[in-house]
């Protein structure tokens, strides 16, 4: 019975063999002119990339320095916050919104 298992198997490794005989494998310098023109494209698609990245980052970081760090409040800060946080335990703890809200001033949880 391993004549019978093994016999499709060296069947096929024979075929396999065979028909890699009938590849037209690349010569040695058309390997490397593929490979050196592989590595040219890539590097080329890296810089293209990489420049335009470059561009973005750049521009969005200048429109953002150009808009106002702060906006004034409009109006006074109300005694009821838009932001309420509710505990596990039922009670509701109101986080200040605002310029008079600094982290040294927000309730911890």
């Amino acid at each position: 019975m391993a004549e019978y298992m093994a016999n499709p198997f060296v069947q096929y490794l024979q075929d396999t063999r065979g028909e890699l005989r009938h590849v037209a494998w690349p010569t040695r310098m058309q390997t490397i002119v593929y490979a050196v023109l592989v590595a040219m494209i890539s590097i080329g698609i890296a810089f293209y990339l990489g420049f335009f990245d470059f561009f973005f980052t750049s521009a969005l970081g200048r429109v953002l320095t150009a808009l106002p760090q702060h906006v004034p409040a409009t109006q006074e800060q109300s005694s009821t916050s838009p932001i309420s946080v509710t505990k596990q335990s039922g009670t509701t703890t109101t986080i200040p919104v605002g310029p008079a809200a600094t982290p040294a001033k927000l309730p911890s949880l």
